[in-house]
């Protein structure tokens, strides 16, 4: 049967291909953006001791390594903590460095270090922690999609509090022992050209802090109109690479005939350069767990690799197009193009194997098969149907043998005469048994096949007649019969097919398959249609099915508890600040992050889905995350002397680079999975889709929105929130 592990090889392949990928970008840009090689080395030196935590923790969980567990890790995520530590690390050495005329001596370098880290710190762990707190909705999914993200969710988290681990302790400990050289505390060209640029455009801000924070409103508003607008669906669907394909034939069709229809038909598919071998399964095995009719046939296309295609740029769907045209000339077959595993995992949420399913309930089996041809045409003329068809609860021959109560009477006979000869050719009758070492059958004796479905030879089957005795007659005459077709009438009519229930009623089922487009909108646009086109008589009923199901479950489940997620982190924001004000200043990163993810997604033409959300989900963790440092430092300014413009304008400059670097490392860590195009790449790319264009719009707020909001809203005069070494009584803005 068909073997699920190349695919989950290919899968793992590329889950390990991004992350190779992502770590590398990231080391790059700590290099570039750090200007030291042994701190660029140090911060991702973090990486693998944090995979090598992960992996302990999912072993002792028993989670897998798979797309699911491992496809949201993102290293520029993990080291985020690591890179504001070591960036004030070094900011503080080059700085002392400078004031004293020498290199430091070591126990210099372990005295800065830890004052550096303990003046982020605070801002540290609860930025972490509010990125790990966003994650918690997804333990809150239940049923299919609870199972498929909480080992995502429980992977992130346990990498994260890993990275935070040793961002607090390796990295303080390592900058201190291996950062020996001379550290410079001016700007490389890169962060001097960035400073250059952001400079004026800080200071435009500041002076037009109300067309600032009225721009972001707008775009805010405009998010959450092109949100509305979006499609949507519960997951992307994953490119197997196989096809999978559902033979559907005449009720009532015999088995070799069934065998001889498939036959033709894999020859036919076999023709196509691109196939490599076809197979199928027909009918009900001795182990009944799929039991289907003989005129039904799961047929598994195996694919070749795409090197060795005619043309290895050949469309998927161009494929089986080109095979659904061919395979509609073989008469006597309906078919539905699906994907193996697709199937199956359809099969088992919705109970059919389709993406669509239209459930009508109701008692009369005639009128639900009415009803059914019509929601079956609404369904086809929908935008996007494909393989639109209604369940064949009808159309299978039913041979009836009624006994003529006239002529029995006539001929003496009993129904139960009748009746005794009819089981024992068709059905069969039990005479003795088999012996075979200690197992025993019974030995069945009826009619052969030929026979059973040879009408004519039924009717002449003989039906033995009561013995009679004549007058004075002392033996029995010999044993006459009458043949069936005299004392019963034969008729031949099409009857029910199956009669399927469910919740203990009868229903029909109408399937389609959805293409080119997200299944949000087509199920809309279906309810739409039938409501308009379709009415259903008293005691009926619709339901639907299909994956779309689980995204509805999920998204009423995430709209009572992400609400309670960003309530918890405003609470941790003003844990951290000890004031509303300020807490709503950072906290205004959220939906300009949101609106940065969305237009992401918009651009590249992505529906919104349960792999989009989990982005949306961690994009609110990552949004705060450069407001929690920047405005850390701007009141740590305030409270040591300076008034509330010139702080804004230092601490926004003087923290310019660890907000680049926090928000490029995360940014770019998922690129190659927003770009990649291998297996299971179709799962990760709406997440790392949103994470991008929301650190985008996010990075934008937190350098020129959050500065403007500052300006207007003002902090008063805050205590510090960090406590600052005793030497910093009266610090300088550089010393901070």
């Amino acid at each position: 049967m068909y073997d699920r592990t190349t695919l989950v090889d290919r899968t793992i392949e590329t889950v390990q291909k991004n992350l190779l990928e992502g770590a590398l970008l990231v080391v790059v840009i700590l290099f570039l953006l750090l200007g030291n090689i042994r701190a660029a080395l140090i911060t991702a030196a973090v990486i693998p001791i944090t995979m090598l935590a992960t992996i302990t923790g999912m072993v002792q969980g028993r989670v897998s390594g798979n797309l699911m567990s491992l496809g949201a890790l993102d290293f520029g995520l993990i080291v985020d903590g690591a890179v504001i530590i070591i960036e004030n690390c070094l900011r503080r050495f080059g700085m002392a460095q400078h004031a004293l005329g020498r290199l430091l001596s070591a126990e210099e370098r372990h005295k800065l270090a830890a004052e550096a880290t303990a003046e982020v710190i605070r801002p540290s762990i609860f930025a972490v922690f509010i990125i790990t707190v966003v994650y918690v909705p997804i333990f809150a999914l239940t049923g299919t999609e609870g199972k498929m993200f909480h080992p995502m969710a429980f992977t992130v988290v346990i990498a994260l509090l890993s990275a935070l681990i040793l961002s607090l302790t390796f990295v303080p400990a390592a900058v201190a022992i291996f950062v020996t050289g001379k550290v410079d505390e001016k700007e490389n060209l890169i962060m001097r050209g960035a400073r250059r640029v952001y400079e004026p455009l800080l200071r435009f801000a500041l002076a037009n802090r109300f067309i600032m924070v009225g721009s972001a409103v707008l775009l805010v508003l405009f998010g959450g109109l092109l949100a509305s607008r979006m499609g949507s669906e519960f997951i992307p669907s994953l490119d197997e690479g196989d096809i999978a394909l559902h033979a559907l034939r005449i009720p009532g069709t015999s088995l070799s005939q069934a065998v001889g229809m498939q036959t033709a038909l894999e020859s036919r598919l076999k023709q196509f350069p691109e196939v490599d071998r076809v197979f199928a399964k027909l009918g009900t095995a001795e182990v009944a767990t799929d039991p289907m009719p003989p005129s039904v046939a799961d047929t598994f296309v195996m694919i070749k690799d795409r090197a060795e295609w005619p043309d290895p740029l050949k469309p998927k769907s161009q494929l089986v197009a080109e095979m659904e045209a061919a395979v509609r000339e073989i008469p006597g077959n309906n078919y539905e193009f699906v994907q193996p595993i697709q199937m199956r995992f359809n099969e088992l949420i919705s109970g059919v194997r389709s993406d669509v399913a239209v459930k009508v309930y109701g008692d009369d089996m005639d009128q639900l098969a009415e009803i059914g041809e019509k929601i079956e045409a609404v369904v086809g003329s929908v935008s996007g149907a494909a393989d639109a068809k209604v369940e064949q609860v009808s159309g299978l021959p039913v041979l009836s043998i009624l006994p003529d109560r006239a002529a029995l009477d006539r001929f003496g006979l009993n129904i139960a005469d009748v009746q005794d000869v009819i089981e024992v050719a068709l059905g069969g009758r039990s005479v003795g048994q088999v012996f075979e070492g200690d197992r025993r059958f019974d030995l069945v004796v009826r009619l052969p096949e030929t026979l059973r479905t040879d009408l004519d030879a039924l009717k002449r089957l003989p039906v033995p007649l009561p013995l009679r005795t004549g007058a004075g007659d002392t033996a029995s005459r010999a044993p006459s019969y009458v043949p069936l077709q005299e004392v019963a009438t034969f008729e031949v009519a099409i009857g029910p097919n199956q009669i399927q229930r469910e919740n203990g009623k009868r229903r029909i089922v109408v399937t389609a398959n959805v293409r080119s487009r997200d299944l949000g909108s087509f199920i809309a646009d279906l309810r739409k249609a039938i409501d308009e086109r379709v009415t259903l008589p008293p005691g009926h009923w619709l339901e639907y099915g299909g994956t779309f199901k689980q995204l509805t479950s999920a998204t009423q489940r995430l709209q009572i508890v992400v609400p309670l997620a960003l309530l918890l982190i405003f609470g941790l924001l003003f844990t951290a600040f000890n004031s509303v004000r300020a807490a709503l200043i950072v906290f205004s990163g959220v939906p300009l992050a949101l609106t940065g993810g969305i237009a992401a997604l918009w651009l590249r033409d992505i529906p919104l889905s349960i792999s989009a959300g989990v982005g949306f989900i961690a994009l609110s963790g990552v949004a705060v995350l450069n407001g929690v440092v920047m405005v850390s430092f701007i009141r740590n300014l305030m409270a040591s002397g300076h008034d509330l413009e010139p702080a804004i304008t230092e601490g926004a400059l003087t923290r310019l680079r660890p907000v680049l670097m926090t928000a490029l490392v995360a940014s770019l860590g998922f690129v190659p999975m927003a770009f990649n195009v291998g297996a299971g790449s179709e799962v990760q790319r709406p997440l790392a889709t949103v994470v991008i264009g929301g650190i985008i719009s996010s990075t934008i707020l937190t350098l020129l929105v959050l500065p403007a909001l500052c300006k207007i809203f003002g902090f008063g005069r805050p205590k510090e929130i960090i406590e600052v070494p005793d030497h910093h009584t009266h610090p300088s803005p550089q010393a901070v």
